[in-house]
């Protein structure tokens, strides 16, 4: 081998950017370390709720409609369309799936919340996709659209009905749940002990096998099963061509506007998947303005992802995680936390000196200080936190995860057949 091939080939950037690709050892390491350090803040401040079995069953709870919206936001923009219009994508999902569900039944909800979600979804694409309009634009008025549209219907479907009004539904049969006998109440006895680390992985363990409704499994399988479509078909390589350069993927004869029609159909789907999610299986019934934001937020889980399945997932359960935090045990929990967020920025602070970044680290380490003094003077955060607290979540995280970031290449330019030629 010459001396030119050999420079040339050191020269060569490296497989996704020089980064290492985390594997499963390194993951399993890493969840492991988390669960530890959880398990110290834990012991050091009492609140011995924070991964209780109860504590985890509410967070997977709470992050099933956020990931799934996540999970459709994933679609859309690997195919190169933004869509800001989950959240009304995901209200059309809970008012469908409450209209069909207290008529027809729970599964028949379901059916008709992904319908409703996609009919959104066509929309979008409709308008951003034929016709060219800005992706953000489109977005924001889908979810005008749909907030209008679901209160205007209400008037004269739920409003009429016993147990209805114009701003809720009828009560919605529940789906089955599954408790597995006997590891659950063990799992929970365990638990209940306090041990360092073993009652943390009990709890945990024990949220996930306790009261786990049906369609949370569904959810949780449409994760690996959205990699494997788009990572390892040819269906999910041609879509994703669409999102990196739709030009050369045209030249290579990919019909780009049927992928991105797809992709943003699907997109919808999911995110009416879990508004119906929200109304069938978390509260029992449709009420107005019920996703509370969820939207956007697992649009933030897909960005803290880096457009990945997996990574998409581990948002959603961070947020989901928070947001439970707030509804068992309030205050004292995310109290807990702050001391939690204190010893991360200080790991953040020697990762920092490692990497020779010297301000980023100071600015962490004043900042962990600043923790640390509220933590030890006060006993309890005030109530305004505690209900924030999802929301400052997702702005810290994005804000850490910004610069590892690469969104596909052509998500939201606008396409036009025939721009290759």
């Amino acid at each position: 081998m010459s001396t030119s091939t050999v420079t040339a080939a050191s020269a060569a950037p490296k497989k996704g950017g020089g980064r290492r690709k985390l594997t499963l050892p390194v993951i399993l390491l890493i969840i492991a370390g988390g669960l530890a350090l959880i398990s110290l803040v834990r012991l050091i401040s009492g609140a011995e709720d924070i991964t209780s079995v109860g504590q985890v069953a509410g967070a997977l709870e709470l992050a099933v409609p956020i990931g799934l919206a996540g999970l459709g936001g994933l679609w859309a923009e690997r195919a190169g369309v933004i869509n800001i219009g989950l959240e009304g994508m995901m209200v059309l999902g809970t008012w469908f799936g409450a209209w069909a569900g207290f008529q027809w039944g729970p599964w028949v909800g379901v059916l008709f919340g992904i319908l409703g979600g996609a009919l959104g979804g066509l929309l979008h694409a409709i308008v951003t996709v034929t016709f060219g309009v800005n992706h953000i634009v489109s977005g924001v008025a889908i979810n005008i659209l749909a907030v209008g549209v679901t209160r205007y219907l209400s008037n004269f479907t739920f409003a009429n009905e016993p147990g209805g009004s114009s701003k809720q539904s009828p009560r919605i049969d529940s789906i089955t749940e599954i408790t597995i006998p006997g590891l659950a109440d063990g799992l929970a006895d365990l638990q209940q002990k306090h041990w360092f680390l073993i009652s943390d992985i009990a709890g945990v363990l024990g949220g996930l096998v306790t009261g786990l409704s049906l369609l949370t499994i569904v959810a949780l399988l449409l994760i690996p099963g959205t990699w494997w479509v788009l990572w390892r078909t040819s269906f999910g390589l041609r879509l994703r061509s669409c999102g990196e350069n739709p030009i050369a993927a045209e030249t290579l004869g990919v019909n780009v506007y049927k992928y991105k029609y797809i992709a943003v159909t699907v997109s919808g789907g999911l995110a009416g998947l879990g508004g119906a999610f929200l109304a069938i299986v978390a509260t029992g019934i449709y009420q107005e303005n019920q996703t509370g934001g969820r939207g956007y937020i697992g649009l933030a889980a897909m960005i803290f992802g880096n457009w990945m399945p997996g990574g998409m997932a581990m948002g959603a359960g961070l947020f989901g995680f928070t947001d439970s935090l707030k509804l068992r045990g309030g205050a004292e929990n995310v109290h807990a936390m702050l001391l939690l967020l204190a010893i991360l920025l200080v790991l953040v602070v020697g990762w920092q000196l490692y990497k020779r970044k010297y301000l980023t680290a100071a600015i962490s380490a004043a900042v962990s200080a600043l923790l640390f003094t509220w933590y030890a003077l006060t006993d309890q955060v005030p109530s305004q936190f505690v209900d924030a607290a999802p929301y400052v979540t997702t702005l810290l995280v994005l804000a850490l995860s910004a610069q590892r970031l690469r969104m596909p290449k052509a998500n939201g330019m606008t396409y036009r057949r025939g721009q290759g030629t």
